[in-house]
């Protein structure tokens, strides 16, 4: 057993910087590499790409990624774990074989886990009686049933020990919760057990921190002056020991900071009940982690306290809920303000007198750079030029396109100032309804399956 195991997140969201990867691979040591792509409207948006072509729905910057640092990591024994599987642990697999192959390695093994997503099982699981009641209205699934679009069990660190355990080099999975990319390899590591609960609630605080990449390194703090070089900003490390204490830090020479108010910052993010933080492998108590300096860029955790998981896992359900259309314009000049606002009436007035009407509930009104992201709590300005930003929502599609007609002829029929319209019509897009839910823990099997170059 080695300790510390270093385990680094470098993705904290579909999108976030190809540098924060590549730079962890590169710049210092490291055991293991952790990569969190999904969100709940991810997975929606997935569904949607594997419909039209089966071998797409999984994180195609995972592979691209892997294009530029794939030798690096086999040469340096570093294993990677990544939700970037999606709805299509499958594809992604095939997509990285091939990446090995055009890249002349020998020996790889890659791995995935498969079993979250239940799209299909959905009919079969109502009929059972499992009525997956929406956790915030208490509303049966079968209310929208025929509108759901993907629905995926938040699967915990178990499965990627065991995918570990047999073998992979790199661990594809679906919906993975976030800390379990952490747990996973500290468990397999270290041996522990799914009853070790204080240890596997310490490698969820530790997965929690990290989760979000660099916003505990001093992305996104509110003492952000004091945050140094951040376009080299560093990634972060985990340093765990088989007692459940960890150091969070980053490479050496890099951007950003690390500090008990980084960390304790990122620890509120998404904060329930703090003594009884929920996950599929164990609740935790966030209160009783210690937080402690420990060198600069290094803060030592310890002391966590964790007890035995629910019965059920959550579901993340996501189904179609209408239609949406946004625009926007700049107006400028004098009185940008009140001329905005004037753009607006005269756009929800136009489609009036076409018959197409909309709820307040349904339309957004807002006028960037005149207070509005603090509305309430600043007050109003008027600057020399301002955004106007139009949206509606509606279950009638061609309602929605109609608005969208409205906004550039602002330009030429509405008051003086109007510019910076060059997208085009907004059009209609969907909605992605979030629809939470519970599933008894029997219902969902996973498995793994190793193949190698």
């Amino acid at each position: 057993m080695r300790e510390p195991v270093l385990v680094a997140n470098g993705q904290g969201f579909w999108g976030d910087s190809i540098l924060g990867p590549l730079r962890l691979v590169r710049e210092g040591p490291l055991h293991y590499l952790a990569l969190d792509y999904l969100a709940e409207v991810t997975m929606s948006i997935m569904q949607k790409l594997k419909s039209r072509n089966p071998d797409a729905g999984y994180a195609t910057d995972f592979v691209a990624m892997l294009d530029r640092s794939l030798p690096e990591i086999a040469a340096k024994g570093i294993k990677v774990i990544a939700n970037a599987g999606g709805v299509n642990p499958s594809a992604c697999l095939e997509a990285v074989l091939e990446l090995a192959r055009k890249k002349g390695l020998k020996g790889l093994r890659v791995g995935i886990i498969e079993g979250d997503d239940i799209l299909t099982r959905i009919p079969q699981l109502l009929a059972e009686g499992e009525e997956l009641r929406n956790m915030d209205n208490d509303a049966p699934l079968s209310s929208i049933q025929e509108h759901i679009t993907s629905a995926n069990v938040y699967i915990g660190a178990p499965a990627v020990a065991e995918c570990l355990a047999a073998g992979a080099d790199i661990v594809i999975g679906g919906r993975i919760t976030d800390p379990a990319l952490v747990a996973g390899p500290l468990m397999h590591e270290f041996g522990w057990s799914g009853e070790d609960y204080d240890k596997m609630a310490a490698a969820t605080v530790a997965g929690h921190i990290v989760e979000c990449g660099a916003q505990c390194t001093g992305g996104n703090f509110t003492a952000w002056r004091e945050v140094p070089d951040m376009a080299r900003i560093g990634y972060p490390i985990i340093e765990a020991s088989a007692d459940g204490s960890f150091f969070i830090t980053k490479h050496e020479g890099t951007g950003g900071l690390i500090d008990r108010r980084t960390i304790v910052h990122q620890l509120l993010y998404e904060m329930g009940d703090p003594k009884r933080y929920l996950g599929p492998d164990c609740t935790a108590d966030f209160t009783s982690a210690q937080i402690e300096e420990a060198g600069k860029d290094r803060v030592k955790i310890s002391g966590v306290k964790g007890g035995p998981p629910t019965d059920t896992y959550k579901v993340s359900i996501s189904y179609q809920d209408g239609y949406k259309a946004s625009g926007q314009l700049t107006v400028a000049g004098p009185d940008a303000v009140a001329k905005a606002r004037l753009c607006a009436d005269i756009v929800f007035e136009r489609v009036a007198m076409d018959g197409v009407t909309f709820d307040d509930e349904q339309k957004l009104v807002e006028i960037l750079g005149s207070g509005v992201c603090h509305a309430g709590v600043v007050p109003e300005m008027d600057p020399p030029e301002v955004v106007l930003r139009l949206g509606v929502k509606d279950r009638d599609r061609k309602k929605v396109d109609r608005f969208g007609m409205e906004i550039v002829p602002l330009v030429t029929s509405g008051p003086p100032g109007v510019t910076g319209f060059a997208g085009g019509r907004p059009k209609a897009t969907d909605i992605i309804g979030y629809w939470p839910a519970l599933l008894p823990k029997g219902q969902v099997t996973t498995s793994v399956r190793v193949e190698e170059v």
